[in-house]
């Protein structure tokens, strides 16, 4: 049997399993799972919100579970399955994407028994992965994931929004709280993906729409709030030149002297100095 514990894979997983019959309650999940029938058929029975659904699962069949639900399986024969499974943050995030509107929730339909040839492919690529870990494999997975989201958003899935159609530009109140969200994480790396979450949009949504608004790529934005910072505190006087470039992100103070003169056509020091 087959697993990705421990491969370094995020926002999806697997595992794979040789079962007998069973009689099982599956509890609510915070995660979506599909399982792909490898070997062996059996009559397949699952309850859920206190309706009963019948099936023959074999080769070639899979099950569509989506998180939160509380379901109960019964199966008689021998059978071997893969699990696959997809975090809410990956598929909200891909559908933010996709969308282009801010998502509150994916629901995959549940099925108990289905075939699609592009769910199968890209579930077994994951599983031949997790078994032979080749070279770059949490990058690899990282995309075969991303085309199984695609896939189910169009197929399987519905989606509700949590606000109205993001336009051409990112609203007002969504563009403080990314400026204080720079203000207070200056000192650190901040990431594009940190700066799409912040605004509730996918990394591609949310960088096409901050250009169309600001007028600026991300890391221009961020770069030129680290400037007007260090000018701000280089005017005062009040902090060594060195301490300023830390407090406000930059590699070191040499970094910073490249940056002021390449956007300001002077140094740190100048600035300091009142020239």
């Amino acid at each position: 049997m087959s697993s990705s514990n421990g491969l370094g894979w995020e926002d999806v997983s697997h595992r794979s399993y040789r079962y007998a019959g069973l009689d099982v309650p599956i509890p609510p999940m915070d995660h979506f799972m599909i399982v792909r029938y490898r070997s062996g058929n059996t009559p397949m029975e699952r309850s859920m919100h206190g309706q009963r659904t019948k099936a023959v699962c074999g080769p070639g069949d899979f099950s569509l579970l989506t998180h939160a639900e509380h379901s109960h399986w019964y199966w008689t024969e021998c059978i071997d399955v893969s699990h696959t499974y997809l975090s809410e943050n990956l598929m909200c995030r891909v559908a933010s994407d996709v969308l282009e509107r801010t998502v509150a929730e994916v629901r995959l339909h549940d099925l108990l028994r289905s075939q699609d040839p592009v769910v199968t492919g890209i579930v077994d690529a994951i599983t031949v992965e997790a078994l032979h870990k080749g070279l770059g494999g949490s990058l690899y997975v990282e995309a075969l994931a991303l085309q199984l989201a695609v896939h189910l958003l169009r197929d399987y899935a519905s989606v509700t929004y949590r606000d109205s159609v993001v336009g051409g530009a990112i609203s007002p109140s969504r563009l403080r709280r990314l400026q204080e969200f720079i203000e207070a994480h200056m000192h650190e790396g901040i990431s594009i993906e940190q700066m799409a979450g912040v605004v509730g949009l996918g990394v591609w949504t949310f960088t096409k729409h901050f250009k169309a608004t600001t007028g600026r790529a991300p890391h221009e934005f961020v770069l030129d709030c680290r400037v007007e910072r260090a000018r701000r505190l280089l005017a005062q006087g009040l902090t060594a030149i060195k301490e300023v470039a830390s407090y406000c992100g930059f590699a070191d103070q040499a970094h910073m002297t490249r940056v002021f003169r390449a956007r300001l056509g002077t140094t740190p020091s100048r600035v300091k100095k009142g020239n």
